[in-house]
């Protein structure tokens, strides 16, 4: 939702959103229909919730495209946006003649920290270099980006990643940001460590973690990259130092240090085992050759039996 705000206001157009749910349609309708003169960006956000008003939803949109040519009706700059989970219940029509669009993080330690580094308000240099305690603010601050890309590539390791799967994202990230901000700005002389795990660890990253021991192990790994240690040069965030915390300098010089990562991480900086690989690479075979399997016709032609 963040970057499709930033694509609007970059395109100078007004965005109106709602999240559907009992009693949303009608607003859905008037933004909808308010928009298709303005040529306002309309968003409608969850649209499963919604499932008895989609065919509601389906007629408003064969008429956009049966009037669509007809600009007196319909502002040229006027478009809809929907976001929602898979559902059943979603009309097809609407996903033939839609694109669609999704939005995951890049795959391997490597592009996922790099990647982290183009997200608000991290990107903005204000913000990296704003901190009254700099040099500490940087160093959290990347280990922070380090453990969010961390605890993303675990899932790829299955049940010996995470007992269940969680889908850490973005938006965890830029708030857990701009609260580290918050606290280095006014506990400048002692880092608030307990402060940062619980609002971090607990709350942004712990309220999508279901499994006890999963929690346990996200604080585990919180506690490598939030320490008083993580503050001396040189700190090594795994036994071979092949990761650690980079000297403090400005965000290109983070970057560089980036591109210098393996391209295939060890399981060690995930705290696994090397044998863990094994596990890893078995299970993205199988779901590659599944999705393979997945697009072959489930039925099959019969023989002609005919004889002349």
């Amino acid at each position: 939702m963040k970057a499709l705000e930033n694509l609007a206001s970059s395109k100078k157009r007004g965005l109106k959103a709602v999240s559907l749910g009992k009693g949303q349609g009608i607003k859905a309708e008037n933004y909808i229909k308010e928009a298709l003169k303005t040529g306002d960006w309309v968003v409608l956000q969850n649209c499963h919730l919604a499932s008895k008003w989609l065919d509601t939803l389906e007629k408003i949109c064969e008429d956009l495209r049966d009037s669509g040519s007809d600009l007196t009706k319909v502002n040229r700059d006027f478009r809809l946006w929907l976001t929602s989970y898979p559902t059943d219940e979603f009309p097809v029509s609407i996903l033939q003649n839609g694109v669609k669009m999704t939005n995951e993080a890049p795959k391997g330690l490597k592009n996922n920290l790099i990647n982290s580094f183009n997200v608000n308000p991290i990107s903005d240099n204000t913000f990296f270099n704003g901190n009254s305690v700099p040099g500490k603010f940087k160093k959290l601050l990347f280990g922070l980006l380090f453990f969010h890309a961390v605890i993303q590539e675990r899932r790829l390791y299955g049940p010996l990643g995470w007992i269940n799967r969680y889908e850490f994202n973005e938006p965890d990230l830029r708030i857990s940001a701009q609260q580290l901000n918050i606290f280095m700005n006014e506990f400048p002389d002692k880092t608030p460590f307990d402060a940062l795990h619980y609002c971090i660890g607990e709350c942004n990253y712990g309220g999508r973690v279901t499994d006890a021991k999963d929690r346990i192990t996200l604080m585990t790994l919180l506690k490598i990259y939030y320490c008083e240690d993580v503050f001396t040069e040189g700190y090594k965030y795994s036994p071979s130092g092949i990761y650690f915390a980079p000297p403090t300098g400005e965000m290109e010089d983070y970057k560089a240090y980036c591109q210098t990562l393996p391209t295939f991480p060890s399981p060690e900086v995930f705290g696994m085992h090397e044998n863990g690989s094994i596990t890893k690479e078995t299970g993205e075979t199988r779901d590659t050759l599944a999705v393979l399997l997945s697009t072959q016709g489930s039925g099959s032609g019969g023989a002609d039996t005919n004889k002349d």
